[in-house]
């Protein structure tokens, strides 16, 4: 988990399996206090990244309309 936004490559599927893990690891507990700031750090980037793929995929459906 060292890049805080991910790769254009990921998929919005894996993105969003990605953060589901994320939440549920902090969830969880039992995270350093590093961890869970690296962790959160890493789900706001994924976050990110899924909002903007939404937005693209949303302007692409009212383009085509």
């Amino acid at each position: 988990m060292t890049d805080l936004v991910p790769g254009q490559d990921l998929s919005f599927e894996d993105a969003l399996a990605q953060l589901e893990a994320l939440v549920a690891q902090m969830e969880a507990g039992g995270l350093s206090l590093a961890g869970a700031v690296a962790s959160y750090e890493r789900g706001m980037g994924l976050a990110a990244y899924c909002t903007d793929l939404l937005d693209s995929a949303e302007l692409r459906l009212r383009e085509i309309d």
